[in-house]
C-alpha cells in the first residue's frame, strides 16, 4: 500500500496505532463469534435426536463437520483471489460479512434440511472473502511494518480469540435454554452488529483495503471480466448443484462427498508439489527449500487432523460421558462451552510462548522450525493420553470428569502455539520470492486437508461401542507422538536444507 495509507491515517491513533485497527478488531471478533459459536453446535445439532436437531448418524454429523471446517479454509483462496483482482479487501470483507449472517439465519430454520445446508454454503462463501482480506487490510494500516505492525497483529490476534471465547459460551447457553434456532440467529444477529460498526467506523481505515491491489499495475479490463464470469459460473454451478439436492434429482452421501474431497485436495497438493520440482524453474536451492516446504506441510495436515477433534468426537464425547453437573451450583455446563478452552489458553499462554522462544534464541536454543512442528504433534499425542484416561472410566460404565478434557485441550493449545504462528512465517520466508502468494494458498491447502481429516477420523468412534473407545483414542497417542518424534529425529538434516532461513 503506498503512502497514501499513513498519510490518511495520521493523529488518528490509539495507543499508537491506527484507529482502523479497532474498527477490524471488532469486526473479526464478531465473525470469529460467529464462527466458533456455530462450530461448537454444528456436530452436537446434526447428532441431536431429541431437542430438535437432524438425529444423523455420528459418522455422517463428523463429515459434514468436516466438509464445513475445510471447505472455509479452502475458499479463503479464492476470496484473496476475488479481492486481489476484481473489488478490493474493503468491499470483500463487507459482502463476506453479509453473506455470513445470512448464512447463520438460514441456519435458524434448522427443522428444514435444504434450508439448513443452504445456510452453510453460504457461511463458507462469506468466512472465503472476510477471513484473509481482513488479516490484509490490518496490514495496509501499516506502511512502514517492523515491530510496530508486529503488534498491531498481536493486538488483532486478540480480538480473533476474544470473539472465539465469547461465541460458544453465549450460543451454548442460548441452545440449552432456548433451542437451537435461537442460539444459530444470534450468530447471524451479532454478525450484523459486527457489520454496522465496520460500516460506521470504516472512515478510520484510511485506503486500506480501499483499492484492487491489481491496480497498481493497470487494470486488464478483460481480464476482470473474465474473472467475474469465472465467479458467476461458480457460483451457477453451486445454485444447480444445489437445486438437483434439493429436488432429490442428484442424491449427495456426505460421507463418500468427504472422503472425495479428501482425495482431491491431497491429489492437488501432489501435483503441485510436483510441478514445483520439475517445471517450476527451480535451482537447487529453491529446491531444498521446497523439500522443507513439504516437511511443514505434512506436518501441518497431521496436527489439524487430531487437532480438530475438538468441534468433532471429543465435543460429541463431552455431551454424551462428562459429568458437566456442579452441585453446588445446580448448574449443567454446556457442552459448547468446552471449545472456549482453546481461546483462553491461546490469551493465556500466547505471550509466554513468544517469550519463551526469545529467551531460548538468545541462548542459541531457539528450536528450528520443523522441531518445533514436532513437539506440536508430541504434544497433541500426549494430550489423548487424558482422553485414553477418560474413555476407559466411560467404558467402565462412569463419567469422566470435565478436567481431563480440559488437560487435553491445554496440551492441543501448547501443540498449536509451537506450530501455528511459526508456520506461515517460515513458508513464506523459505518460498521462491515469485511464488509467495501461491506458497500462502499452500498454507491454507495443508489445515484444508487436516480438518477434512478430523472429521472422517472422528466417525470411527460409534456411541454403541465404549468399549472400543479407549483404543481408537490411544491410536491418536501412538499416531501424533511417533509422527512428532519422526520430525524431531529429520528437524536437524531438514534444517540444513533451509540454506540459512531462520
Amino acid at each position: 500500500m503506498n503512502a497514501a495509507v499513513s498519510d490518511s491515517t495520521q493523529g488518528r491513533e490509539v495507543l499508537g496505532h491506527p484507529r482502523g485497527l479497532m474498527t477490524l478488531f471488532f469486526t473479526e471478533m464478531w465473525e470469529r463469534f460467529t464462527y466458533y459459536g456455530m462450530r461448537a453446535l454444528l456436530v452436537l445439532f446434526l447428532a441431536d435426536a431429541t431437542r430438535g436437531g437432524f438425529g444423523l448418524d455420528d459418522r455422517t454429523a463428523n463429515a459434514i463437520y468436516g466438509l464445513y471446517i475445510s471447505a472455509s479454509y479452502i475458499l479463503c483462496l479464492p476470496g484473496g483471489w476475488i479481492a486481489d483482482r476484481l473489488i478490493g479487501a474493503r468491499r470483500a470483507v463487507w459482502y463476506g460479512g453479509i453473506l455470513i449472517a445470512i448464512g447463520n439465519l438460514l441456519l435458524a430454520f434448522g427443522s428444514v434440511p435444504g434450508t439448513f445446508y443452504l445456510g452453510l454454503m453460504v457461511i463458507v462463501c462469506g468466512v472465503g472473502l472476510l477471513k484473509p482480506n481482513v488479516s490484509a487490510m490490518v496490514a495496509d494500516l501499516y506502511p512502514e511494518g517492523g515491530a510496530r505492525r508486529d503488534a498491531g497483529f498481536t493486538i488483532f490476534y486478540m480480538g480473533i480469540n476474544l470473539g472465539g471465547f465469547l461465541g460458544p459460551i453465549v450460543t451454548g447457553l442460548l441452545a440449552v435454554h432456548f433451542g437451537w434456532s435461537v442460539a444459530f440467529a444470534a450468530g447471524g444477529i451479532l454478525m450484523i452488529v459486527g457489520l454496522i460498526q465496520y460500516r460506521a467506523f470504516q472512515h478510520h481505515l484510511g485506503d486500506a483495503g480501499a483499492h484492487i491491489s491489481s491496480a497498481k499495475g493497470g487494470i486488464d479490463p478483460t481480464s476482470q471480466r473474465r474473472g467475474w464470469y469465472a465467479v458467476a459460473a461458480s457460483a451457477a454451478a453451486m445454485v444447480i448443484v444445489y437445486l438437483l439436492a434439493l429436488t432429490g434429482v442428484l442424491e449427495i452421501d456426505p460421507l463418500a462427498l468427504a472422503r472425495g474431497t479428501g482425495g482431491a485436495l491431497i491429489g492437488i497438493a501432489v501435483l503441485y508439489f510436483a510441478y514445483m520440482f520439475t517445471l517450476a524453474g527451480l535451482d537447487a536451492t529453491e529446491k531444498k527449500r521446497m523439500l522443507v516446504i513439504l516437511f511443514l506441510f505434512v506436518g501441518c495436515a497431521m496436527f489439524w487432523a487430531g487437532f480438530e477433534q475438538t468441534g468433532a468426537s471429543l465435543n460429541l464425547f463431552a455431551e454424551r460421558y462428562v459429568d458437566r453437573y456442579i452441585d453446588a451450583w445446580r448448574f449443567e455446563i454446556p457442552t459448547a462451552w468446552f471449545q472456549s478452552l482453546n481461546s483462553i489458553y491461546i490469551l493465556i499462554f500466547a505471550t509466554p510462548f513468544s517469550m519463551l522462544w526469545v529467551a531460548l534464541a538468545k541462548r542459541n536454543l531457539d528450536p528450528s522450525a520443523p522441531a518445533k512442528f514436532g513437539w506440536a504433534l508430541i504434544l497433541l499425542g500426549v494430550g489423548f493420553v487424558f482422553m485414553v484416561i477418560a474413555a476407559n472410566i466411560v467404558s467402565q460404565g462412569g463419567q469422566a470428569m470435565p478436567y481431563l478434557l480440559a488437560l487435553t485441550y491445554l496440551l492441543h493449545t501448547y501443540g498449536e502455539l509451537c506450530l501455528s504462528p511459526v508456520g506461515l512465517s517460515y513458508v513464506t520466508k523459505l518460498a521462491p520470492t515469485r511464488y509467495v502468494s501461491q506458497m500462502m494458498g499452500v498454507w491454507f491447502l495443508a489445515t484444508s486437508v487436516g480438518n477434512l481429516s478430523a472429521g472422517l477420523l472422528a466417525g470411527m468412534f460409534e456411541s454403541d461401542n465404549l468399549a472400543a473407545m479407549p483404543g481408537q483414542f490411544m491410536q491418536f497417542v501412538i499416531f501424533s507422538t511417533a509422527a512428532g518424534i519422526v520430525l524431531l529425529l529429520l528437524s536437524k538434516p531438514v534444517k540444513k536444507l533451509m540454506g540459512g532461513v531462520n
